[in-house]
């Protein structure tokens, strides 16, 4: 199991994931999820996976080593796509193609073909995007009327971000808004957890503002976690207690009266 999740707001985009794979119980590892394909001031992309890492791990080599044109023999890959749709359009044709050949050991060994990924990032001369890429290899785009997006384990993250993202939220609360989301995750669900990787860049700078791995005892994330749920105590205590109370039903009359002894 895995949670990531990609904001996009006025100042630009904020991407998080977590590291840990869940084979079993006693098959626990940590691999990275969140992957950046960059070329600083010219471009910046980053993909974050979800699902089977065995069919992720493929449609990402698939990815760097090009897919091939069927019309100009071109190979075709994130770094030389010419629009971050074409480029998302590309990562659903590596999964088709993964699916092509991986799909039908798969299904003979009752596994399903599952993987999704969050695709954000921007291309100088155009506006920064965030996609989200599913199963089948189509994929929907972020809006600014709902500026994140979320792939994995999302439930337990999502209220925070329903209840605090807005558009015009700046930078650097987005992404303290995501850490309190993955936190929130990572309590509920332990197939989610440290370390965590972050990704933020800022718009029309095509470069990492932040890249960075957020590890067991790091100071900041810890205090986070802390406060967090300091605050949801102190919340919930200051609220006032429900006034509702059932009401009493009429005592029945005196039933011996009248009975015959």
């Amino acid at each position: 199991m895995t949670y990531c999740c990609g904001i996009l707001v006025r100042d630009g985009l904020v991407m998080i994931a977590d590291t840990r794979t869940n084979a079993g119980l006693d098959n626990v590892s940590t691999f990275r999820k969140l992957h950046i394909f960059s070329k600083p001031g010219e471009r910046i992309m980053a993909i974050a996976s979800a699902g089977n890492l065995a069919i992720s791990q493929s449609v990402l080599s698939t990815l760097t080593e090009g897919l091939e044109d069927p019309n100009t023999g071109e190979l075709e890959t994130l770094m030389n796509a010419p629009t971050m749709f074409q480029a998302a359009q590309r990562i659903g044709r590596a999964i088709r193609a993964v699916h092509a050949t991986e799909g039908p050991a798969l299904k003979s060994e009752d596994v399903s073909f599952d993987v999704s990924f969050l695709f954000g990032g921007q291309i100088k001369g155009s506006r920064m995007r965030l996609f989200m890429v599913y199963t089948a290899g189509n994929f929907i785009e972020c809006t600014t009327d709902t500026p994140y997006l979320q792939i994995g384990e999302h439930k337990y993250g999502k209220p925070v971000l329903d209840r605090a993202m807005h558009y015009d939220v700046e930078l650097y609360e987005a992404l303290k808004t995501g850490l309190i989301s993955m936190d929130s995750t990572m309590r509920s669900n332990l197939g989610v957890g440290l370390p965590i990787d972050v990704l933020v860049v800022r718009s029309d700078a095509c470069e990492a503002d932040l890249n960075h791995r957020i590890e067991a005892g790091e100071p900041y994330f810890h205090d986070l976690r802390s406060r967090w749920s300091a605050a949801l105590r102190a919340a919930h205590q200051n609220i006032p207690r429900p006034p509702y109370k059932t009401k009493k039903s009429q005592k029945p009359d005196n039933m011996s009266k009248g009975r015959k002894r």
